[in-house]
């Protein structure tokens, strides 16, 4: 994966709430082995988390009013700047050309769902905990999407967790963690999280395994565009080059938070009926299936018994 240098980045798209975020606690479900907090209550969450959108696997909200958070921290349009020569450095400023890519491809893919125009949305950089308008979380939860305020959240250390505990290094998994969560976006415009939440929420058939993976498969359809994607000026490409090793490393990704790897780490049995976002195989298989077609309309979930 190569970035282009001379790309003019949109930093409307992106709140860097800095340190502190926008609250202080939260509840999430824990990561296997310590962070968050959860407990039972994070498992009844767990189970009732399509119904609010999904995350990336290790996500919940609670219940809430208040959305947004309170912006803050670093100036991104002086830190991303082109004149900036060391700005990929930065894992903001590299996580906010790749929410500009993913936005770039939604706005020409989704028209073409026959749904209308393309609804764009922020993503939130938050540190220890947030406000959303699903309540209050912390960064145990994981990434994740608030259908209630449309907004994508992140603490950019989870690529850390994601790398040490999960063994997902490559660089190519963030990216692809954006294009999730931004694939449950598409899916709160479209209605399916709303029909999504009428049924099952745990099993290996259940309707919240369905939404994880058509989110994983939207996030490969974007895979398979993103070096067409281009800057805020038009002109110049976001991406110079996306090669098979960073498409392997999406993979490897998707593989490491499936619900199977996730319990056989935490040090428990594998129960599928306790399945919420699919395994490491499904999850593998349908962002694969979604970069072989290029295609989101190659993503229903919900309209096949092969998952």
């Amino acid at each position: 994966m190569e970035l282009n240098e001379r790309a003019e980045l949109d930093t409307s798209q992106v709140n860097d709430q800095g340190r502190g975020g926008g609250g202080g606690g939260g509840l999430g479900i824990p990561l296997p082995g310590g962070g968050g907090r959860g407990g039972l209550i994070g498992i009844v969450v767990a189970v009732l988390v399509a119904l609010l959108g999904g995350g990336f696997g290790l996500n919940a909200m609670t219940n809430g009013e208040d959305g947004g958070g309170q912006a803050g921290g670093t100036d991104l349009e002086q830190l991303c700047s082109r004149d900036n020569a060391q700005r990929f450095e930065d894992v903001r400023c590299r996580n906010l050309l790749y929410v500009n890519s993913i936005q770039g491809y939604w706005e020409k893919a989704y028209p073409e769902l026959g749904k209308g125009k393309y609804e764009p949305t922020d993503t939130n950089f938050f540190q220890a905990a947030v406000n959303t308008g699903c309540g209050q979380a912390d960064s145990g939860v994981g990434p994740f999407y608030c259908p209630a305020d449309k907004q994508v959240y992140i603490d950019l250390s989870f690529y850390n967790e994601l790398a040490s505990r999960f063994g997902a290094k490559g660089e190519f998994a963030a990216p692809y963690v954006l294009a999730h969560e931004y694939g449950h976006h598409i899916q709160n415009l479209l209605g399916t999280n709303e029909r999504a939440g009428q049924g099952d929420q745990s099993g290996p058939r259940s309707a919240s395994v369905r939404l994880e993976l058509q989110a994983d498969c939207y996030a490969g359809a974007w895979a398979k565009h993103a070096t067409e994607s281009r800057d805020e000026t038009g002109q110049e490409p976001l991406f110079k080059s996306i090669t098979p090793t960073d498409i392997s490393e999406a993979v490897q990704a998707a593989e490491a938070i499936g619900d199977d790897s996730i319990q056989e780490r935490s040090g428990g049995q594998v129960n599928p009926d306790q399945f919420t976002h699919g395994t490491s195989a499904q999850r593998q298989r349908w962002f694969q299936q979604g970069y072989d077609r290029g295609d989101p309309q190659a993503c229903d979930t919900f309209g096949t018994d092969q998952l």
